[in-house]
This record gives C-alpha cells, structure tokens and sequence, in this order.
C-alpha cells in the first residue's frame, strides 16, 4: 500500500510530529497523572495567579470553551480554584492550589525530558535550528488558528 506525496506534505509531518510529542510527553509524565494541556494551564496559572480564563485561554492558545472544561477538572481534581473578581463577579481568578503547586515542582523536571526526548535524534546545530524555524511558522501563522495565542492580551485584575 502507497500513500506517496502525503509524507511530503508539512501539514501531515506537523500532525505526525504531534502525536510522536504527546506519546513522549505522556511516557515521561505518565506517573503524575496530567495530560500536556493540563501541565501548561497549571504551569501558566502559577506564573500568572489571578489570571482570569480568558487571558489563560490566549496565553495557552487555547479555545475558551477547552480552556474551561480543563479547568473546571483540574478544579474538581483540587489544583486549581476559581475565585470571583472583586468588581466583576462574572470574572474568575485563577489560582493553584498547594497540590497544584506541588505537581507542577514534581513535574517540570519530567516535562524537561520529555522536551529532551522529542529532539533527542537532532544534532545540538539541527535542534536550534528547527525550534528557530517552527517558532517562526507558529508566529507567521498564529492568526491562522482557531485559538490563537495572544501572549500579551492580559486582562486587568477586577
């Protein structure tokens, strides 16, 4: 059986290399119990506490409704908690738990690997050279996604 130029084409080399990513990722983070999405949130959410979802959501590129459904199970897991803004009820503040904090720390390190592990097979030149050109391609057509990211859209704390 023949597929031919489908191996050529980028789109099905990016979707190739994802699933290869998320396979390594969940190898090496398989013991904490979190997927990748759930590790950014976190790991966004500590750095920025109070964000609210929507700031998350365009810090993460990810769509609002994911963004919400993903947090409300990190909340359920007791990682994260929600919390009213002060002039703005509507609004909700983001915060990692202990827990939530302390699964990031234990982590990071395996995410580190995991990161390691993805470019494993590139020579240390190739490896820089490939994150310069897909941060380039990720940048040039960020506009181009359903979810953008919008790492400089922050909402003002209410």
């Amino acid at each position: 059986m023949k597929n031919g130029i489908i191996y050529q084409h980028p789109g099905h080399l990016i979707r190739r290399a994802q699933q290869i990513s998320i396979s390594i990722f969940a190898e090496h983070c398989r013991t904490h119990g979190a997927t990748s999405i759930q590790y950014s949130i976190l790991y966004t959410v500590e750095r920025n506490p109070g964000i609210d979802q929507i700031s998350l959501a365009n810090l993460v590129a990810l769509d609002r409704s994911n963004t919400g459904e993903v947090v409300g199970r990190l909340e359920e897991k007791g990682l994260l908690r929600r919390s009213s803004g002060a002039t703005d009820r509507r609004t909700k503040r983001l915060y990692l738990t202990r827990s939530g904090a302390a699964l990031v720390k234990a982590m990071t390190p395996d995410v580190e690997k995991a990161q390691e592990s993805i470019l494993a097979p590139l020579s240390e030149d190739e490896r820089q050279t490939f994150k310069v050109l897909l941060g380039k391609l990720v940048d040039l057509n960020n506009a181009l996604s359903r979810a953008p990211e919008r790492p400089k859209v922050m909402r003002k704390a209410s």
